[in-house]
């Protein structure tokens, strides 16, 4: 199997397993989470160009696993954390993964944040290397080791 095709099997099971614990997963800590990370894996090369932006709140508002939430809330959020890593890369990081550490005390929030990290990073197909470490970061974050994640 192409690499291309695992990447896009992967990202499709990941979502597979949201969707599955959607229920599960209406916490204000989830939420906000959840935010932070699609916005460090946005930014994950140190930048965040417009159409990668515009890419990421489109897979936001029709996430399933999100649709709990107001979408105009999850775009306030994920764009305040996308500013904080634009304005500063390194200083934002703490700041959001600060944000991730949210959904440490439950298990299951604190996978499904790493899940939807990956479900981001690899919905055009390329979960690159910079993306990648960005969510083993999280990992380290929530307590949940990468090798879980594949990562």
């Amino acid at each position: 199997m192409a690499l291309w095709d695992r990447l896009k099997e992967s990202a499709s099971q990941m979502q597979t397993q949201l969707n599955a614990k959607k229920n599960d997963l209406k916490s204000g800590a989830f939420r906000d989470a959840s935010m932070a990370m699609c916005a460090l894996v946005a930014a994950a090369d140190g930048s965040v160009d417009p159409s990668e932006r515009q890419r990421v709140t489109e897979l936001i508002l029709t996430n399933e696993v999100l649709r709990d939430f107001p979408s105009e809330d999850l775009q306030r959020r994920f764009e305040a954390n996308l500013d904080q890593l634009a304005a500063d890369f390194q200083l934002g990081k703490v700041s959001v993964l600060q944000e991730i550490a949210k959904a440490k005390k439950k298990p299951a929030e604190a996978r499904a944040v790493i899940q939807i990290g990956i479900v981001i990073g690899g919905a055009d197909g390329d979960f690159d290397k910079d993306e990648q470490a960005v969510v083993r970061e999280a990992c380290y974050t929530l307590d949940l080791p990468p090798h879980e994640f594949d990562l």
